[in-house]
């Protein structure tokens, strides 16, 4: 080879160097808004991980994951969305149908990932569960629906209960569905029932204050996700009052609560991750079918029911999925 060659060669490489690199595609990025926990490092980070994994995704490998939380701050939820999608993220992992809703808004274009405790399709989220259509899929564990049966488990521990006390977000829309739910069990059951409510850390000392003074003997906490990021505030609350309440997920009885009953979240993150890792390569949200817990988790703590002087019937512990001791 020549030096005329030569040259003509090491002009070339420098030429197409940088065209190649611009060729090459960025690292995707996931986009997760959550209604609960905020930060990266929860057990329900890890599953969602594990799913993302399942499929051939691995954070700072072949993808990057934003993260966001909205710790009950529903006002500013178009704007958080907003970001997101300003970011031009690859798909958006959301949690709680107010984050859903204001996600469904912002975009038509970017596919979502949702996990949700009511009906998708009554919300309008999706067109059915086994054929969503648009750009939105997800899980849905029907946890507002779920309200009447916690009721029972209440009752059951605490038969001598006349009154029972209802706690919930009234900024959630989810809110009145439970309301009605509830009171339409209470009322079969002959049980009086009383709605509280709370958004913010200083109205949940408020609700239990008014709690005490209408002699409630039992509090069903609402399904909502500022409810679980306050849950130990909830649980020392029900502890300082002694206050039986009942809980919608395991993390709640893990924290000194006396029973939950509600699906896993662990399972309901790590399908989440896999259906983000099936986008990403390349499955579209309208043929990924909503997907629906098949079972539920029962999780009693009996160090919190002797602490109340509560006997735990041996039916429930026979249902329970977990005792802690």
């Amino acid at each position: 080879m020549n030096r005329r060659e030569l040259l003509i060669l090491i002009s070339g490489t420098m030429t197409v160097a940088p065209t190649l690199r611009a060729q090459q595609k960025a690292m995707p990025v996931i986009g997760l808004l959550r209604g609960g926990e905020s930060g990266s490092s929860s057990a329900t980070m890890a599953a969602f991980r594990q799913g993302l994994s399942e499929t051939g995704w691995v954070e700072g490998q072949n993808v990057a994951i934003e993260f966001q939380s909205v710790e009950g701050r529903y006002n500013q939820l178009p704007v958080l969305v907003a970001d997101l999608v300003g970011r031009k993220v690859d798909v958006i992992a959301i949690s709680g149908m107010p984050t859903a809703l204001a996600a469904k808004s912002a975009t038509s274009t970017i596919p979502i990932v949702f996990t949700i405790g009511t009906d998708p399709v009554a919300v309008g989220l999706v067109a059915s569960l086994s054929r969503p259509g648009g750009n939105l899929t997800g899980v849905a564990f029907m946890a507002a629906e779920l309200m009447p049966k916690r009721l029972e488990l209440l009752y059951e521990l605490a038969p001598q209960a006349g009154m029972i006390a209802l706690l919930v977000n009234p900024n959630n829309a989810s809110a009145e569905p439970q309301m009605r739910d509830v009171q339409e069990a209470a009322g079969a059951k002959r049980v009086r029932l009383r709605i509280l409510k709370a958004s913010t850390e200083n109205e949940i000392d408020a609700a239990f204050t008014t709690l005490v003074q209408l002699h409630a003997e039992g509090l069903l906490v609402g399904t909502d996700p500022f409810f679980f990021n306050r849950r130990e505030q909830l649980v020392a609350l029900a502890a300082r009052h002694a206050i039986p309440a009942i809980y919608e997920f395991r993390d709640f009885a893990a924290a000194g609560g006396l029973i939950s009953y509600g699906p896993s979240l662990i399972g309901t993150w790590r399908q989440v991750g896999i259906y983000v890792g099936k986008i990403l390569s390349g499955a579209k949200p309208a043929d990924l079918p909503v997907q629906q817990p098949a079972t539920f988790e029962l999780v009693i703590n009996l160090k919190t029911a002797r602490a109340l002087g509560l006997t735990v019937p041996p039916s429930i512990l026979a249902r329970a999925d977990e005792v802690i001791e």
